[in-house]
């Protein structure tokens, strides 16, 4: 009994000392809070709820196996017509692909999400991710088919990038 007692006065020592701040030291604490390796993925693809906060945190390694089937069925509910898409992937491998929410990097590669010719080959800051999505979604095997579908008609940043460190636009004032 008495090692018990002794037990627990360390380990409430132990628990008060460490939660004890101390003020030349911040405490950082960082939680995952969205995959975003390819916009608008999960606010298309995961149903509402719990499931948005399931998905954000789920390691990559892991996604395309749990949401794959979800995917699927949210793309052909979306898209009954869809066979495959400009990429030449069916409906199984392109949900896939979505399903897996990472930032694809070529080291050898010209860095874009589309351009023609190089596919998920990284995002460049002007690159019209969601445009790229839409074609993929809806514009079938040539990336022609249903053209009212296939663009958000907002066709680049409304201010221009900066040429230097930190490249993003100066924000609103």
């Amino acid at each position: 009994m008495k090692i018990a007692q002794i037990t627990f006065i360390l380990i409430s020592f132990l628990a008060f000392t460490a939660c004890e701040k101390d003020d030349d030291q911040p405490v950082v604490r960082y939680e995952q809070e969205d995959q975003m390796g390819r916009p608008a993925i999960n606010t298309v693809f995961v149903p509402s709820g719990s499931a948005k906060d399931d998905f954000n945190t789920t390691t990559p390694a892991t996604m395309g196996a749990t949401y794959s089937s979800i995917f699927q069925n949210r793309l052909l509910a979306l898209n009954p017509g869809y066979t495959t898409n400009l990429l030449t992937l069916d409906a199984a491998t392109f949900s896939s692909v979505l399903a897996t929410d990472v930032l694809s990097v070529s080291l050898t590669k010209p860095t874009t999400f589309y351009d023609g010719t190089n596919v998920l080959t990284g995002r460049a800051l002007a690159d019209d991710v969601i445009d790229v999505e839409l074609i993929l979604i809806f514009g079938g095997p040539t990336g022609g088919s249903n053209p009212g579908l296939t663009g958000d008609n907002v066709d680049g940043n409304d201010k221009p990038f900066l040429s230097s460190f930190p490249y993003l636009a100066a924000p609103h004032s």
